[in-house]
């Protein structure tokens, strides 16, 4: 079908845009009516997120841009930069204007970021490279002088030098302004990418006025603590040709400390290290003008992956000789307004317009086009390739593990075309990297970042939001073989953590147990890898379900359930979380929510949430909807009440992506009002306009695609499929253009700051009572209608058939890895407890044991076998496995029944021990009483316990004994009979330890 915006595509694809006159910046308004915004571009801040870790660069750059040519900062130090991607906000000195950049990217440096071009004016007398610390081929400037717009950037250097500069697609244009009568002279630093590079070169031709070279690079996070060193490597070399409006006066090159002046070709990387083993090590070369009579140089430049002539090629067809900075940033206005027009909205604050379009902005920077106006592009291999049937365009950088959770979804409603040729390009460099989807590209190279399999949920998104224009089975068929079949990079640890090579790592032992075990998973973390691999298959199984492939669904859509296997419901007090796990089954111990632990860039308490496809069984795991919500409240809330925006592990962190779906969870829980006011209040307390406006890393687009939902009050349910989640619009009206001819309408009459509680909704003229939007509307076109005011309605969307509906097979037992029930004993049931510490040792294995953290551990042959004894069920006592479960503050399920009191055999090291046991009972109620244990090797207790069992001496993991006597105690603790007991906790008192415990009747 033509789309409405193809002839953006086109013009992605190499055509040259039209020059036009920007629209004017708002259309006329009627009374009854808030004005509608006809030139968002207006509202654009690029700088927003250039401060505060946002680490986005507010260069110049087109829609889905090859290039972006933006500054490079520095504060000192040849080898870094200031920020991340570049720029620093905080730190206003450059080194030079790059060509390419990756939005957002939380690694220091992070990507790309290569050719610098340095405008100086000053007589060049030593290698710039030499220049180690920046202190001589640099200059400051105010950002009084600094101006970003969307395709255009300017400043006027501390120097005198202004810098006006403008880009197409794949082109850009620069024009330099030196002080008149001064030495002027343009650098360019090939070798000095972000990250260094492993080879670079440079030509100057006097006669030709123009400047060739290219770069060698890569490395993407390749100095990255937890396995970045694995990274460190060459994927693709950058072409670029630069053409001069005027002669050159002079030039010059340099090789590491050497300048040559004169010269005309020099060559020579980096490396890809940093400080002194990088130091003065590089080449580039320069060129001079005369400003005794002109002072301007106007520049054009095009850049390419494949080839020189590639990049002359992009460089004509995008920019002519007649053209000035003017014009191109004319034709990139038009451009930019052109996307931002996609989401068409009325009313609101010209501080919330800056900060939504400014969002839309971010979004609509990647995927990045790898592809030449001819066709060609870089593999994956390394090798050229051209683009395949019915493919516009081939795009690079997929920061899936972010991505997937917001921005993809958001690039294919807003752009059905794009996302198509984006999962196009996807498959074509998995299949040119042996069927491997890596799970971040930079560019063309795999880089292994993150966790999980992205992709599958990024394309799987996209299909159910109605994108057909890939090789649909194809790439289905691809992912569910990676998913299915192990991979030999499955076994390697290279890059652990951070950058695991294995995108399904261990993919045998992750079939044989259902989790990826934290020991041998060659992941990042077991339970992390877990919760995405489940995610991963779930939408897989829904795409397959939609191609008709039932065998394939079978056999997927278990695994969607997965994430049981590793949710530990004594994993804490509050109800269980999600934990670690070792391949023998046991748990990971210690254990906190607040650990990271078996998770990536994140906590067991954040990661608990991640489940959306299965939000039912989650809360059914967690007690029910009540105590899942109850739950929610605590991880929203600080114990004051007040919200919680990040710097608490135990609580919400909007600056990361694993959990900034968790607002939106109200709604399957039967409280969208509590959804409809944390969603606002995020929006509102950590998205702003100003250089420190975004949260955290922009991760490509993905956290201001966040907003971008936010304020149009709905959010994808799951990462796959295309219902959304319902909250409060921030705008009296919004219409969103997919760009396939249909349109959806939002419509919030009243909407404003206060105004966040939804009190009705109309579908397409009808009311509508259910909390989520079904596909239709999104595929179809339509029109919302929902009613805000300033008080909860708490009424709406919260009946049973008014929750979102979850697509998995419900599961057996509503609270997995419950302990297996008690053995009866007597008067009693030997409960089976979660043992977390081998305190037992044998004669000949004396170093297997660790009791009290200090090595020390009881003797096995002293101690009674495994098995039902004296009332008892006691533990394994030989081995590894662990026989006392440590009292970490964690809950202690029961098999529920009515006792009369829980029999302990139970243990205190590192001196004597007090807590206090809270037994909770089914009705909801609980009860208290103490619990006061003896050291085990005291004389004697202290307490009045009865010793229960002992030994004349303890072992040392040096192999040692010390015959001294310690002692397991018996102690009892009152229950109220009349009620069911279910379970009972302490506080965290770790050094008691539970060797046997028997509820009696």
């Amino acid at each position: 079908m033509f789309s409405p915006r193809s002839w953006l595509a086109t013009a992605l694809a190499g055509a040259v845009l039209a020059t036009g006159l920007a629209v004017p910046a708002d259309a006329a308004s009627t009374p009854s009516q808030p004005p509608k915004v006809t030139d968002p571009v207006a509202y654009v801040d690029p700088l927003i997120g250039s401060a505060g870790g946002g680490n986005t660069y507010p260069g110049a750059v087109v829609p889905f841009g090859m290039i972006s040519w933006s500054p490079t900062n520095t504060a000192g130090d040849q080898t870094n930069a200031a920020g991340s991607n570049g720029y620093s906000y905080n730190t206003p000195r450059v080194r030079g204007f790059a060509l390419t950049h990756v939005n957002g990217a939380g690694c220091h440096p992070g990507a790309a970021g290569d050719v610098p071009i340095m405008p100086f004016a000053g007589e060049v007398t030593s290698s710039p490279t030499a220049d180690t610390t920046d202190a001589v081929y640099a200059s400051s400037f105010d950002h009084a002088d600094e101006k970003a717009v969307p395709g255009r950037y300017t400043v006027t250097l501390d120097s005198g030098v202004k810098t006006d500069l403008a880009v197409t697609t794949r082109a850009g244009i620069g024009e330099f302004t030196f002080p008149k009568g001064s030495p002027a002279n343009l650098l360019f630093r090939v070798s000095n990418s972000l990250n260094g590079s492993e080879d670079a070169e440079i030509t100057i031709d006097p006669k030709a006025r123009t400047v060739t070279g290219s770069v060698l690079t890569g490395a993407f996070c390749g100095r990255r603590a937890n396995g970045g060193e694995n990274n460190r490597k060459s994927y693709y070399r950058l072409h670029f040709v630069a053409a001069f409006d005027r002669a050159f006066s002079g030039q010059g090159t340099w090789v590491n400390g050497e300048l040559r002046k004169g010269a005309k070709t020099a060559s020579g990387g980096e490396g890809y290290a940093t400080g002194a083993d990088r130091a003065g090590r590089g080449s580039g070369g320069y060129v001079s003008f005369d400003t005794s009579t002109d002072a301007g140089v106007r520049m054009r430049i095009g850049i390419s992956y494949t080839s020189l002539d590639a990049a002359r090629r992009n460089l004509d067809a995008e920019i002519s000789r007649r053209d000035d900075v003017d014009a191109v940033a004319a034709r990139a206005r038009r451009a930019w307004n052109d996307a931002l027009r996609s989401i068409e909205v009325t009313g609101g604050t010209p501080d919330l317009l800056t900060t939504f379009y400014t969002a839309m902005y971010h979004a609509y920077l990647q995927p990045n086009v790898t592809s030449d106006v001819g066709g060609t592009y870089l593999g994956s291999d390394g090798e050229v390739h051209r683009l395949a049937k019915g493919q516009k365009v081939q795009y690079g950088n997929f920061s899936g593990w972010d991505q997937y959770r917001a921005h993809t979804q958001l690039l294919a409603l807003l752009e059905p075309q794009v996302a198509g040729d984006y999962a196009q390009s996807l498959y074509n460099l998995a299949r040119q990297n042996g069927g491997v989807w890596d799970r971040w590209v930079h560019i063309n190279g795999p880089t292994h970042v993150m966790t999980g399999d992205p992709s599958a949920p990024a394309l799987a998104g996209f299909y159910a939001l109605g994108v057909r224009n890939f090789d649909v089975r194809g790439a289905f068929d691809s992912l569910y073989k990676q998913a299915t079949v192990p991979h030999e990079s499955g076994l390697s640890d290279k890059g652990c953590p951070g950058q695991c090579e294995g995108q399904r790592p261990n993919l045998a032992e992750y079939l044989r147990l259902h989790y990826a075990p934290q020991d041998t998973c060659h992941c990042w973390g077991g339970a992390a890898e877990t919760l995405e691999d489940a995610t991963a298959d779930f939408a897989l199984a829904d795409w397959a379900a939609r191609l008709g492939r039932r065998k394939e669904r079978d056999v997927l859509l278990p695994r969607a359930s997965w994430w049981r296997s590793t949710f530990n419901p004594s994993a804490g007090a509050e109800g269980g979380y999600q934990q670690a796990r070792k391949a023998d089954g046991s748990w990971v111990w210690p254990f906190s929510p607040t650990s990271e632990t078996g998770f990536a860039q994140g906590t067991s308490a954040t990661y608990t949430w991640m489940v959306q496809h299965d939000v039912s069984g989650l809360a059914a795991a967690m007690g029910g909807r009540q105590a899942a919500a109850a739950r929610l409240d605590a991880f929203f809330h600080k114990p004051d009440g007040s919200w919680a925006t990040g710097g608490d592990g135990f609580r919400y962190d909007p600056t990361n992506e694993p959990g900034i779906h968790v607002p939106w969870l109200y709604n399957a829980l039967g409280q969208p009002w509590k959804t409809q006011e944390t969603v606002r209040a995020m929006a509102s307390l950590v998205y702003k306009t100003g250089p420190s406006g975004l949260p955290g890393n922009d991760d490509l687009g993905t956290m201001s695609a966040w907003y971008v939902f936010a304020a149009l009050g709905m959010y994808p349910q799951t990462p796959s499929r295309a219902e959304m989640l319902l909250s409060s619009p921030m705008f009296p009206k919004a219409r969103i253009k997919r760009g396939d001819g249909r349109t959806i309408t939002v419509n919030a009459p009243q909407a404003g700051p206060d105004a966040i509680y939804v009190q009705s909704v109309r579908l397409n003229g009808k009311p509508y009572g259910k909390s989520w939007l079904p596909e239709s509307l999104l595929l179809k076109g339509g029109e919302v209608t929902v009613n805000v005011g300033t008080t909860p309605n708490k009424e709406w969307a919260t009946a049973e058939s008014d929750l979102p509906v979850d697509h998995v097979e419900p599961a057996r037992e509503p609270i997995p890895n419950l302990p297996e029930a008690c053995e009866p004993v007597g008067d009693g049931c030997a409960q089976r407890l979660q043992y977390d510490v081998d305190g037992v040792a044998t004669t000949d294995a004396r170093d297997q044991g660790d009791l009290d953290g200090k090595g020390w551990s009881f003797p096995a042959e002293q101690l009674p076998e495994p098995g039902v004894r004296d009332g008892f069920l006691i533990p394994e006592t030989k081995g590894t496995a662990g026989n006392f479960h440590s009292l970490r503050g964690q809950r202690t399920y029961l098999t529920p029944g009515r006792y009369s009191a829980l029999d302990l055999l139970v243990t205190a090291v590192n001196g004597d021990q007090q807590t206090e046991l809270t037994i909770a009972y089914a009705d909801g109620t609980t009860s208290t009483a103490p619990l006061k244990v003896t050291d085990w090797a005291a004389s004697s207790a202290h307490f009045g316990e009865e010793p229960a069992l002992t030994a004349d001496t303890r072992y040392n993991v040096n192999g040692t004994a010390d015959g001294r006597k310690v002692t397991i105690w018996r102690v009892s603790v009152p229950v109220d009979a009349s009620r069911e007991a279910v379970s009972f906790t302490s506080t965290a008192v770790p050094n008691l330890k539970v060797f046997a415990l028997t509820a009696r009747g």
